[in-house]
């Protein structure tokens, strides 16, 4: 047995590895991790699944790639996300218009005036326009018509360009299309131009609106009459000749109430309607956001009922439409 060499004993890989393994340098360092992981026998291979691309749920990450993370995306499904109440409001979406039913075609009526034949009371409220103020850049007017059940009647858009609108302001001509729900233009108002320098009984300086419905088709017109007092307009047919009066009151600048013009016979003894501008506090003073209540019979000839409907506008204009401060220079 000379041949024979001695050989220490056998010792665990385990035990083999921590005496090669050199002492750690630095101070207090954690002891190292082993896992003793054994690995099994191979299995066989398993296809991954079709919804399941590369293997993995959607909601995980492939750890070959630790650095990436998926991007959501909203899947479909059943359930609906709640939230805590209060805690997470709801982004705030467009209230949903209500507009009035549409009533059926009648003869003798005018496209698009069917709504008014079911009404006594309209109410025409302008748009507030903030930017207005702040820039002191006249924009186009923009109404909305309502009934008494807060319903849409019709949408009032002034058509006028920029240039127009700033350089003659209060006195600018206009035009002013009428649309209903479905957006079509069931009327127009148009007011030319008249010269305000010349003396003020002159008729060429006196203010008229004209009235079409369907566009195109003139309807009446809105004429203003010279009064050393109030305002007194002529409600006129397609042929100009006189049908109604509206007469203003003496100060249309009134402060704190409502003004009211009121709509007349050409005698002037019977009442028809009104058209009333309502007083809103410091916005009325301050700002271009108007709301007038008009007042006529239920059956009054709907073509007539336009005709006041216009004359709104024109007033509007005339004695309400401020125009935004001019810089001093």
């Amino acid at each position: 047995m000379s041949g024979v060499v001695p050989t220490a004993p056998e010792q665990p890989a385990g035990e083999m590895e921590n005496q090669t393994k050199p002492p750690d340098p630095r101070p207090d360092a954690p002891p190292e991790y082993s896992s003793h992981f054994v690995p099994g026998p191979p299995g066989t291979t398993v296809p991954p699944d079709a919804g399941y691309p590369g293997g993995l749920p959607m909601a995980y990450y492939s750890p070959q790639q630790p650095g990436t993370f998926p991007s959501y995306q909203p899947i479909g499904g059943t359930h609906p996300v709640c939230y805590q109440p209060g805690k997470y409001p709801v982004p705030s979406q467009p209230v949903p218009v209500t507009w009035m039913p549409g009533p059926t075609p009648m003869a003798n009526c005018p496209p698009g005036l069917e709504y008014l034949v079911q009404l006594d009371n309209i109410h025409v409220l302008q748009h507030f326009e903030p930017l207005e103020m702040m820039t002191h850049f006249e924009t186009n007017n923009r109404y909305d018509i309502k009934n008494n059940s807060d319903q849409m009647v019709y949408i009032v858009t002034e058509d006028t360009d920029d240039f127009t609108r700033n350089a003659y302001r209060t006195l600018r001509p206009f035009v002013l299309r009428v649309t209903d729900c479905m957006g079509r233009e069931i009327m127009t108002m148009q007011r030319p131009f008249r010269c305000t320098c010349c003396c003020f009984c002159c008729p060429s300086a006196r203010q008229e609106l004209e009235v079409q419905c369907p566009p195109g088709v003139t309807l009446g017109f809105v004429a203003e009459h010279w009064n050393l007092c109030r305002a007194v307009y002529s409600i006129q047919n397609e042929k100009k000749e006189n049908m109604m009066r509206v007469r203003g009151p003496c100060s249309t600048y009134g402060c704190g109430s409502d003004s009211v013009f009121e709509v007349k016979s050409l005698d002037g003894v019977s009442n028809i309607g009104s058209i009333i501008r309502k007083w809103n506090g410091l916005l009325s003073a301050m700002a271009d956001a108007d709301h007038f209540d008009i007042h006529f019979p239920l059956d009054l000839d709907v073509k007539m009922k336009a005709m006041i409907f216009g004359a709104c506008f024109l007033i509007d204009f005339m004695y309400f439409e401020r125009s935004p401060p001019q810089p001093s220079r």
